[in-house]
């Protein structure tokens, strides 16, 4: 991860480079976050069940926000109140979305 221009992040998940609005003070969470995902969506993809990255990404959202909701994986913050956790998600699951939008449109 170089250098990124200012309130811009760039992750690395299954060795795709993925472009991040993102405050300086918020960096590290996403950089976590995104290893996190990586984990994830590589686990899955070893499994051989799940093909092509976009579902792989499905199911990886689905297992982490599932995680979350049972109270699972919440980066030690367990005092975190279910609303805050759901913002969290909505958060992620919204800058997914977009890398992945923007993903598709280079594809084409």
């Amino acid at each position: 991860m170089s250098q990124e221009p200012e309130n811009t992040a760039t992750v690395q998940i299954l060795d795709k480079d993925y472009l991040f609005g993102c405050q300086d003070d918020e960096r590290q969470a996403l950089y976590s976050a995104a290893r996190y995902l990586d984990s994830k969506m590589r686990e899955i993809r070893r499994s051989g069940k799940t093909i092509g990255l976009e579902r792989i990404a499905v199911m990886a959202a689905l297992n982490i926000t599932y995680e979350m909701m049972q109270g699972g994986s919440n980066d030690g913050k367990e005092d975190e109140n279910s609303e805050e956790r759901q913002q969290r998600i909505e958060l992620l699951i919204e800058k997914l979305d977009g890398a992945l939008l923007d993903h598709r449109q280079l594809e084409l």
